[in-house]
């Protein structure tokens, strides 16, 4: 039965992964641990294909994150080994979302992908159960209330309450100061509640308090 034990072994290994902390899953994949960076990608491919859908890759979110994933790999040693991942990749994912219409770097990505495959084999599942469980119509009508608000509110805004990020992961993904987060939060927030007075006052009010 080499299928069945392979399977579990496999099984094992990524319960292993699991297990492991950042630091140490950082620190394997430093060390040239080409097991351990498909285990990074494992981990954190959800949150950063949600980043990507929800800040406008749409369709192309594979490529975005793809994109992130080997730029973070090739910048891993100018990474602070006492900093947190994940919201030094998710800024990496929100740059690629904005660059997302070069063409050239597009290209490198499927080019990336064809000669690394088992390395992103993780990326193309990356659905998070959160988006899914969020209710379609509430979520579709919270969406286009964001899309009414200029674009640094909007953006804040989903860092917060469509990413769940806090305020300092938040201005670590948009590179900006985190007073500037709470003022365009506080802002985006009061334009909401004029136009959807009912959950987004709600939420706001809670993070106001």
């Amino acid at each position: 039965m080499p299928g069945g034990h392979e399977r579990r072994g496999h099984e094992r290994s990524e319960a292993i992964s699991q297990d492991l902390s950042e630091a140490d899953l950082l620190a394997s994949v430093r060390a040239g641990e080409r097991d351990a960076f498909a285990d990074l990608v494992r981990r954190y491919a959800p949150i950063a294909h949600r980043t990507a859908v929800l800040l406008g890759a749409g369709s192309d979110a594979d490529d975005v994150v793809q994109e992130a994933f080997v730029k973070a790999y090739r910048a891993l040693g100018t990474f602070r080994a006492d900093a947190p991942f994940r919201p030094w990749l998710l800024r990496i994912v929100a740059n690629e979302t904005r660059n997302l219409y070069r063409t050239a770097s597009r290209r490198r990505v499927r080019e990336h992908r064809a000669e690394n495959p088992a390395l992103f084999a993780h990326i193309g599942d990356a659905a998070d159960p959160a988006v899914t469980a969020i209710d379609r119509e509430r979520r579709q009508a919270l969406c286009a209330a964001l899309h009414t608000l200029p674009a640094p509110q909007r953006t804040v805004l989903t860092c917060r309450y469509l990413l769940d990020l806090n305020e300092a992961e938040t201005a670590a993904v948009l590179g900006i100061a985190r007073g500037t987060v709470k003022s365009r939060s506080n802002r985006g927030l009061r334009s909401l509640r004029a136009s959807w007075p009912t959950e987004p006052a709600t939420e706001g009010g809670a993070a106001d308090g």
